[in-house]
């Protein structure tokens, strides 16, 4: 088989489990199995391939850990700050979803976490998050932490720049979405980009109606 049909179907490969991975992770998941049992054996099987740790560092310069949030759930996206549409869609979509919860949002801890930490140092990231929501935490780092983390979500990014362009001038491909993580950081529920305000909200009272909050 020739290289560019080994790569085709690695390719086709990935795409499928991305897919098989959000729609699986998007059924209905009750805590006793009394509802789509087999969904809740299939979504933690796919769920234990992904391992949501980081080691990071927040806008006052202090490390954070997925371990600091044990107890509240975390809501986290991957993006940029000079991200021209994604990320700020998604990012003002977390906003929503804190304002839809009203009281409760506070046992939800949302988190935007940089693929590109060359340009978004914590004072940058700090200022770019206050014009969508204070209560989002930003998250950046040496760019092999950052790796490390990504890995950890199976989430993809690469620096894009035209050749011959100066170095400071790329843009950043990366995986879109949010990832739902349980009080005990477990992966429990996987957005694609663009997933209503409504359906969100409604996962995220879900589980914190199991947790007991």
């Amino acid at each position: 088989m020739g290289g560019q049909n080994i790569r085709a179907l690695v390719v086709a490969y990935t795409v499928a489990f991305g897919l098989v991975l959000s729609l699986v992770l998007a059924m209905p998941i009750h805590a006793q199995g009394h509802t789509a049992p087999y969904a809740h054996v299939v979504a933690e099987k796919i769920a234990a391939l992904i391992a949501p740790r980081y080691l990071l560092m927040g806008t006052n310069g202090r490390s954070v850990t997925s371990e600091d949030f044990r107890g509240r759930l975390q809501l986290i996206a991957f993006g940029f700050v000079s991200c021209p549409d994604v990320c700020p869609t998604t990012l003002l979509e977390m906003s929503h979803v804190l304002s839809a919860m009203g009281a409760r949002a506070q046992h939800l801890q949302p988190i935007f976490i940089t693929v590109d930490p060359q340009r978004d140092t914590a004072q940058v990231l700090g200022a770019y998050i206050q014009g969508f929501d204070a209560r989002i935490l930003g998250l950046t780092g040496p760019i092999d932490l950052v790796r490390r983390a990504a890995e950890n979500f199976k989430v993809q990014f690469a620096k894009v720049q035209e050749p011959g362009a100066n170095p400071d001038v790329y843009t950043m491909d990366h995986t879109s979405g949010m990832f739902l993580l349980g009080p005990d950081g477990s992966l429990v529920a996987k957005f694609g980009y663009g997933a209503p305000v409504a359906e969100v909200s409604e996962r995220v009272q879900y589980w914190l109606d199991v947790a007991g909050k």
